[in-house]
């Protein structure tokens, strides 16, 4: 199950949640709670906008950990994520220069990457590419995190042409494609 918090300090020139940035319900920790424990999901994934730019987002991080749920955080790498629960399997984008969002990087995030974790490129070009495959490198990615993600920005790069360079370079890597957007064309709450 996905919980998405409202709001987001970046403008990825890709972003398909813009409708997240703003509106949304307000509601109390023990409400998204029992929201979540009326679905009965055994794995919850905090989203956004950028979840850790909400204040309440630890606190609720830890909430779902302490019931018993899996639980992911999918983060913009902006903002400092040596203060999630060490519970929290977390996925953590590396903003390429493509994504226009590139300065917003925090590269001491990397530190606390664990084998629990993944780390995201977007990819929006052949030059993106490149970049990515030279972050993977200099920051051992693959050997730090559980997984690294190379996911096709939407309509920027055609998935045939980035799996033939991911196998043709045999990257420790993995495609990743977003199927809710196959399956449901973009449609929010999908």
């Amino acid at each position: 199950m996905f919980v998405r918090l409202t709001g987001c300090p970046l403008r990825c020139q890709y972003c398909d949640t813009a409708y997240a940035f703003s509106g949304g319900e307000l509601m109390t920790l023990d409400a998204i709670v029992e929201r979540v424990a009326s679905y009965n999901p055994r794995y919850v994934c905090v989203t956004g906008g950028e979840p850790l730019a909400q204040p309440n987002c630890v606190p609720l991080l830890q909430r779902l950990c302490d019931a018993g749920y899996e639980v992911s955080l999918e983060t913009s790498g902006a903002l400092d994520i040596s203060v999630v629960d060490e519970r929290v399997s977390r996925v953590v984008d590396l903003k390429t220069p493509g994504s226009a969002e590139v300065a917003r990087n925090r590269y001491e995030n990397i530190a606390c990457i664990t084998r629990n974790d993944q780390v995201k490129f977007v990819i929006c070009s052949r030059e993106d590419y490149d970049w990515a495959v030279s972050k993977l490198i200099e920051y051992g990615l693959d050997r730090r995190a559980g997984e690294v993600l190379f996911s096709p920005s939407h309509g920027q790069v055609d998935v045939r042409a980035l799996a033939d360079w991911i196998v043709a370079d045999n990257l420790p890597v993995r495609l990743q494609l977003q199927l809710h957007k196959i399956i449901w064309n973009d449609a929010p709450g999908h």
